[in-house]
């Protein structure tokens, strides 16, 4: 029997309405949905379906739980600009020309993959050719992007010149060393041969050399990290570390029961990629500005954006071929991983619940697996999901001061929407 939250997303593909994420997930069980504060220690702030037209502080979904408790207080933001009402992504904003994230971000972005082979130098030619590899220039820098994206538009917002801070710029820098380096061991853990569209590390010189080269380049990032001299910035990106290999731990387990199932599949997409979009974007708010509200806006887009951009990651490994996405296609299914669209297609195909028990692993699993998610509408409704955290991603950034950076922030939002590869 389908679950009410599984009838709430599907009533999603009817057209798309003014609710935001935060109102859609109080309606799962027809209950309300727990919130925390996005680090420990902190308390949390709340706020109330129906109040999105109103300056709310930002929530943070606890991923670790999602236990359904009682109502949210609401909570109005003192210092911060009010948001705009949501409503589908390119609605939002349409008399306003939004700036190309790219073309914004291009310039700071320039040196970065030199500046990375400068902290990655070393006297040893084939260990300086490990490290190097995936360091070529050719990658998306989606992560560095965000974040230095993000520190202009806080500056500005914090009533500086929109000129990158250096401990921020090294920031950005940083997370694109622990995201090659979290790339570098996934293709070990995964036994993948191509990544980028050319052979992984672990194909070329062997996995214990690649494990050793991933080591490194999370060394060298923490060197850099260090050297910025803010504690808090260590703490932060240090749970980025964490979250890495907690998410890399959920991915080897799975559920029975099919709520608990989503909720997994949900917390792991936070932790093995969210955590460090979300993370970072924190770390450059924290060195400009004072304001814990400030630092969660900035947090909370990251997190809304990283998870979006996961899930629609898992639709392309089923709707585009391999010459697009530089890797198989069926790759989650074959690694025996069920995605946002297999997890869909169960409330029409019950028979994928035992294919996700024994991970695909009997013959002909990913196969009648992959005919099933085709069938079903589980990649629309994935995309559907992806859609409600980027108009969430979007409420948040909204609440900065406008400025060219801000507008970029947004329209990224579609980019990840509409991305192909």
């Amino acid at each position: 029997m389908a679950a009410p939250w599984w009838r709430q997303c599907r009533r999603w593909s009817a057209k798309c309405t003014s609710t935001s994420l935060l109102e859609t997930l109080w309606h799962f069980n027809g209950r309300s949905v727990s919130f925390s504060a996005s680090s420990r220690g902190r308390a949390p702030w709340s706020s109330r379906p129906g109040d999105e037209g109103q300056p709310s502080s930002p929530t943070q979904i606890n991923l670790n739980i999602l236990n359904f408790t009682s109502s949210l207080n609401r909570h109005k933001s003192r210092l911060l600009y009010p948001t705009l009402q949501s409503s589908c992504c390119r609605a939002i904003h349409s008399d306003a020309k939004l700036k190309d994230p790219f073309t914004l971000a291009q310039k700071d972005l320039t040196s970065l993959y030199d500046d990375i082979k400068k902290e990655l130098f070393v006297s040893k030619e084939e260990l300086k050719s490990l490290c190097d590899y995936y360091f070529d220039g050719k990658g998306k820098a989606i992560r560095p992007m965000i974040v230095v994206l993000m520190a202009r538009a806080l500056n500005i917002h914090s009533n500086r010149a929109g000129d990158l801070l250096p401990g921020q710029r090294a920031i950005a820098m940083i997370s694109e060393m622990i995201h090659t380096a979290s790339l570098v061991h996934d293709d070990v853990i995964d036994g993948s041969d191509k990544r980028r569209g050319k052979r992984t590390i672990n194909e070329v010189w062997g996995e214990r050399k690649a494990i050793l080269a991933g080591d490194f380049i999370l060394s060298a990032a923490s060197m850099a990290l260090a050297r910025i001299g803010n504690i808090t910035v260590v703490k932060v990106l240090s749970q980025v570390i964490e979250d890495l290999v907690r998410g890399e731990f959920m991915q080897l387990g799975s559920k029975e029961n099919e709520n608990e199932r989503f909720k997994h599949y949900l917390e792991k997409t936070f932790k093995k990629t969210a955590s460090l979009i979300a993370n970072s974007c924190k770390a450059v708010s924290i060195l400009v500005n004072s304001d814990p509200e400030v630092h969660e806006i900035a947090f909370q887009y990251g997190k809304n954006v990283g998870i979006a951009f996961q899930l629609v990651d898992d639709v392309l490994d089923f709707t585009s071929g391999a010459s697009q996405l530089g890797k198989p296609t069926a790759a989650d299914l074959k690694l025996g991983l069920a995605t946002g669209p297999v997890l869909f297609a169960c409330q029409q195909f019950p028979e994928l619940h035992a294919m996700i028990m024994r991970r695909f692993s009997s013959s002909g699993d990913v196969d009648r697996a992959w005919k099933y998610v085709l069938q079903s509408d589980g990649v629309q409704q994935t995309n559907y999901l992806a859609q409600r955290y980027c108009q969430e991603a979007i409420r948040q950034i909204s609440m900065l001061r406008p400025s060219p950076e801000r507008d970029a922030l947004i329209r990224l939002t579609e980019m990840v929407l509409r991305r192909d590869k």
